[in-house]
């Protein structure tokens, strides 16, 4: 009997140890699947949550050795943008506009992002504490973030199954609440890209806005109907004028914004360039809620609903601005 006690405790302590074994190679066997792999093309959807508004993409990310293209894609407005990472820059392009910003910028390796397989991994490396836990249909990554125009996110959650292939992730804020979730529908690590895939003349049609309609329907249609005010100002900071100025284009509103914590505002309609356009900013691209922006230091600009913003300030950085 004696015996018999003795095997069944044995037996438990290496299972006991075996699993924790298993937990302590997840991590490494997630790493190592992912850092063998010169290219891949994701596809899956994105869902962000702010306070109680949902915005939802369709996502395609790639990756090509150090290039990368990442299409977002807004369900409800269908509005389609692109980061690109080729061999002369970062771009955040939107090809209904025929136009692009450009950066020197990092990206994507200046800060954590969901959708990339190997920001994942470079979280998972360089936050000491992060774990692996068992899943009812696999295991459960946690790590720390790093994003660093939004302190509210502060970890994530990447759930992958028993063969280490991810399903899913999701950023957290400090009270554990999902932000921002990934979920992949296909991973493709031997995919074929066309020559001009990483290239920026892929994202330029020609023949995409040609403006050759009438002047007077032109400006009619370029002019802003609802004025939109900013949802919170700062303290002691007031709206102190607000203009409207013509142009060959439409009108552009401008409120200016004065006090302890002074910037302007403008808007106003977007316009499709006849020409491709490419706009140099010295700063990074932004996910907003419902769309990409550039940042720079003292400004932010995005286009919204048709409307194109630019809010700058002597006093506030960029990230104040948000």
């Amino acid at each position: 009997m004696k015996k018999y006690i003795l095997l069944f405790g044995a037996f438990i302590l290496f299972a006991t140890g075996c699993g924790k074994g298993d937990l302590n190679n997840v991590k490494e066997d997630f790493i190592k699947n992912i850092e063998k792999r010169n290219s891949y093309l994701i596809k899956g959807t994105m869902n962000i949550i702010s306070n109680e508004d949902n915005y939802s993409y369709n996502i395609t990310a790639a990756k090509d050795k150090d290039l990368y293209r990442v299409d977002l894609v807004n369900t409800i407005s269908d509005h389609t943008q692109v980061i690109l990472r080729s061999d002369d820059g970062v771009y955040v392009v939107t090809p209904s506009l025929n136009k692009s910003f450009k950066f020197q910028s990092e990206w994507p390796d200046n800060g954590s992002q969901a959708y990339l397989l190997t920001s994942l991994i470079d979280d998972i490396k360089t936050d000491s504490e992060s774990i692996a836990e068992k899943s009812e249909n696999g295991y459960v990554i946690k790590s720390k973030v790093n994003y660093p125009n939004n302190a509210n996110l502060v970890s994530q959650k990447i759930y992958v199954d028993e063969k280490s292939e991810i399903q899913k992730v999701e950023v957290l804020d400090s009270s554990d609440n999902a932000k921002i979730t990934v979920n992949f529908s296909s991973i493709d690590y031997k995919p074929s890209f066309k020559d001009d895939y990483f290239k920026l003349e892929s994202l330029i049609d020609d023949e995409c806005c040609d403006n050759d309609n009438d002047e007077d329907d032109e400006t009619t249609g370029n002019t802003i109907d609802e004025i939109i005010y900013p949802l919170y100002l700062p303290a002691n900071t007031y709206l102190s004028s607000k203009n409207t100025v013509n142009t060959d284009d439409g009108n552009r509103v401008i409120l200016t914004f004065t006090g302890e914590s002074p910037f302007t505002l403008i808007e106003e309609v977007s316009k499709p360039s006849n020409e491709f356009e490419i706009i140099p900013v010295y700063g990074e691209p932004l996910m907003l809620k419902d769309t990409l922006g550039a940042l720079s230091a003292n400004s932010l600009y995005w286009t919204s609903n048709n409307i194109d913003f630019h809010i700058s300030s002597n006093k506030l950085s960029g990230t104040e601005l948000l």
